[in-house]
């Protein structure tokens, strides 16, 4: 019994090692060949100069009204993919900061050492809202535990930026986390 299936295991084998796709050569190109072309610009007596890349010109951020704030945790925004909405608020002393689970799988999460000294950390659940009353001022930083390494982050000034320069540094360190959108956060935080 072993000896049959072994035998058949090797036709099996061999047929699809040798295994020649179906049709004719021209029908075999016809299938594989590469979709579209790519133009060709003509020779032109205009120099072609590369472009130089040009600082982003990033909105400052002003005080939010009231002392409620909505922000929304969302697979997709004016800043790509995995994002907080709005990503940067200045706000007051004591004002408390909703963020909303619009889309499933985000949480909002303060970070270790990208916070004002004193002031107090949190950590929502997945797909769930979670309330932040923000009484220490400075900077906070905070992320979506599961999508950090997208560089799902956002930025909350409340009153000055006391700890901008620790923030900033810290901020420097944290980009070697990120596989995509690694100038986010630095971006944010110069819209401050």
């Amino acid at each position: 019994m072993l000896r049959k299936a072994t035998g058949a295991f090797t036709l099996l084998l061999s047929s699809a090692i040798y295994a020649v796709p179906p049709g004719t050569e021209d029908e075999i190109a016809e299938r594989i060949k590469p979709f579209g072309t790519l133009a060709r610009a003509e020779k032109s007596s205009v120099e072609v100069v590369p472009a130089v890349k040009q600082p982003l010109a990033l909105e400052k951020v002003e005080l939010s009204e009231g002392s409620e704030h909505v922000v929304e945790m969302l697979n997709a925004g004016e800043d790509g993919s995995m994002v907080f909405k709005p990503a940067v608020l200045k706000v007051s002393i004591g004002d408390t900061i909703h963020f909303k689970a619009t889309d499933l799988a985000h949480n909002s999460a303060s970070i270790d050492g990208m916070v004002p000294e004193g002031a107090k950390s949190w950590a929502g659940a997945l797909s769930a809202d979670i309330s932040v009353t923000l009484d220490q001022e400075g900077i906070y930083v905070y992320q979506c535990d599961p999508h950090v390494v997208m560089a799902m982050v956002g930025v909350v000034q409340v009153g000055k930026a006391v700890n901008r320069e620790a923030i900033e540094a810290s901020a420097e360190a944290m980009k070697a986390q990120f596989a995509m959108n690694t100038d986010r956060l630095e971006n944010y935080l110069s819209r401050l």
